[in-house]
């Protein structure tokens, strides 16, 4: 169980400020704001001196082990600047309660929830101006635990660092929401049950990026992935959830261990719940949604994550059978679901589920 953290937050101010570049010239992940937030972890003692300190390179030792066990678990979250100025999370309870559950399962120690949240708000407040403010904009957040034990034996690391970093990013559709087209991965997986794939640790991604590369060499702009064992049912499409409109329902896999339990997920099922729709949470085969497509009635389909919100799928290949789904259009209902969704995360819209939390 996490401790609760007393202790203040010092902040030490950078010297050499970065420039702030403009909203219409944001990369992904690749520029960072001018400070971080750092705290330390020792067996016996906790966690402790937790800091925001200008964005600096680690001092990690080569021996330290995250660096060969991968005892590594981080998140991802945005902080958005709605229409009146005012710096909003969106569901920031979520991201410190999946973040504790992927520490117990990597073994790592877990975080005070509410000093979680506490930290991010820090470090946003403090690079504030770096929260850009044009639409589809955001500044992403990125969370994370790394082991710094010096000890090449594997067990669970004496000591560790959690770390927040942030970096503006852009629109992730500048031209508005464009439909992918993704290759259902037959000869990879990516977890299988009793694994780590709920977590959210950095060994899940790495075991990827071989079949990404491979479906991006093709054309495709990501994999669907099916479960580890028969190979037969529809887990995850890239590192999002995904979601099928079949005959009017909307079906996505169950939580079984093997794939993340999306916050976007979790959101995108309630505001469909609460409209009435028909949402099913259950194993979904992929012969079954190869049936669907052939009977026409595979309607929309969609990806859920943080850095898309809802990726709209266009076409999907499986094997010899190539679907092109709604003409590959960006369907009706996905596209409402992103307007309330991003809605409700930029202040335009009534938040009647209690999920943005302002920054001050």
């Amino acid at each position: 169980m996490p401790e609760t953290i007393d202790e203040q937050i010092t902040i030490e101010k950078t010297k050499d400020p970065k420039e702030i570049p403009a909203d219409d010239d944001l990369d992904f992940g690749r520029l960072f704001s001018d400070h971080m937030f750092m705290m330390e972890y020792e067996s016996g003692k906790g966690w402790h001196d937790p800091q925001i300190i200008p964005y600096q390179p680690l001092e990690i030792d080569p021996g330290s082990s995250f660096c060969h066990y991968c005892q590594v678990t981080f998140e991802g979250m945005k902080a958005y600047r709605n229409e009146d100025d005012e710096i909003m999370l969106f569901r920031p309870d979520k991201n410190a309660e999946r973040l504790n559950n992927s520490n117990r399962r990597m073994c790592m120690p877990e975080l005070d929830p509410e000093f979680f949240i506490k930290a991010v708000k820090t470090l946003v407040d403090v690079d504030s101006d770096w929260v850009p403010s044009s639409e589809g904009t955001s500044l992403y957040i990125r969370p994370f635990i790394v082991a710094t034990e010096k000890y090449l034996g594997l067990k669970s690391s004496d000591s560790y660092k959690f770390l927040i970093i942030a970096s503006p990013v852009g629109s992730y559709y500048p031209e508005g929401l464009k439909p992918t087209e993704i290759k259902v991965e037959t000869e990879y997986v990516r977890s299988v049950k009793g694994g780590t794939g709920a977590a959210k640790t950095g060994g899940n991604y790495g075991r990827s990026l071989l079949a990404q590369n491979q479906a991006a060499e093709e054309g495709f702009d990501g994999v669907l992935w099916l479960d580890g064992r028969e190979r037969k049912y529809v887990e995850e499409v890239g590192a999002m959830n995904v979601f099928f409109r079949i005959d009017d329902t909307i079906v996505t896999p169950s939580l079984e261990g093997t794939i993340l339990p999306g916050i976007t997920r979790d959101s995108v099922i309630k505001i469909l719940e609460d409209r009435g729709e028909e949402v099913e949470e259950r194993k979904l085969e992929i012969e079954e949604l190869a049936q669907a497509y052939r009977n026409g009635y595979l309607q929309e389909a969609f990806g859920t994550g943080t850095a898309a919100v809802i990726a709209p799928i266009g076409r999907i290949q499986w094997e010899d059978l190539n679907m092109e789904i709604n003409d590959r259009e960006v369907g009706p209902l996905t596209s409402e679901i992103y307007d309330i969704l991003t809605g409700i995360q930029r202040g335009r819209i009534k938040d009647k589920y209690d999920w943005t939390d302002k920054v001050k």
